[in-house]
């Protein structure tokens, strides 16, 4: 190889290192925060289970037990679900019609007296589980997760365009604590 031609490899080899290091930096930027979004953490909540949050804003779908006058919980209807909009102003609104039906809505089986079997109406691969647990004696929502038992505190879904009716998920993130470990743990799962 000639000197010019070397000098050019060498400045190339330099140029392409440079945008290799940029790229990875950047990957390992968005994997540890997948949105530009900064979101609100959900506080005071009455009888909240568990919440979702996803881009493309920061307005949050809350999960939370539905209680009779009598204090006992609603068997037909255990969770009662609604948005926190913090783009508007943080106002607690009920979700839409559509919103409940085809999207962030969830439907129960009563499997006994303290246990239900929950599947979101969207997403129907996920089962989830809500039932009361001896240690505190409250209602908490559990999912497997990479074969990981997670008790669930919140929910991230990446969404990067698509439509109303076919957003394009990229990857859903379970946080919550694994019940071997006793740990907080956030695991992803990627969507088909």
């Amino acid at each position: 190889m000639n000197k010019l031609a070397l000098k050019y490899f060498s400045k190339s080899f330099v140029v392409i290192t440079i945008l290799v290091n940029l790229i990875s930096e950047n990957i390992a930027a968005q994997a540890k925060n997948p949105s530009p979004l900064h979101f609100p953490t959900p506080k005071n909540i009455d009888n909240m289970l568990f919440y979702i949050q996803r881009d493309p804003n920061t307005n949050t779908a809350i999960y939370a037990l539905n209680y009779e006058e009598d204090g006992k919980i609603n068997k037909s209807n255990p969770i009662k679900a609604y948005w926190i909009r913090y783009a508007e102003k943080g106002e607690e609104k009920d979700f839409t019609y559509i919103q409940r039906k085809f999207g962030y809505g969830i439907e129960s089986k009563s499997l006994n007296n303290d246990e239900f079997q929950l599947q979101f109406v969207s997403y129907k691969k996920l089962p989830l589980t809500l039932k009361k647990i001896d240690s505190d004696q409250k209602y908490h929502v559990f999912v497997s997760v990479n074969q990981k038992k997670i008790q669930v505190e919140k929910i991230f879904v990446r969404i990067e365009g698509g439509t109303f009716w076919l957003p394009n998920v990229k990857y859903a993130e379970v946080t919550g604590i694994e019940t071997s470990s006793n740990k907080i743990i956030t695991e992803r799962m990627l969507l088909k």
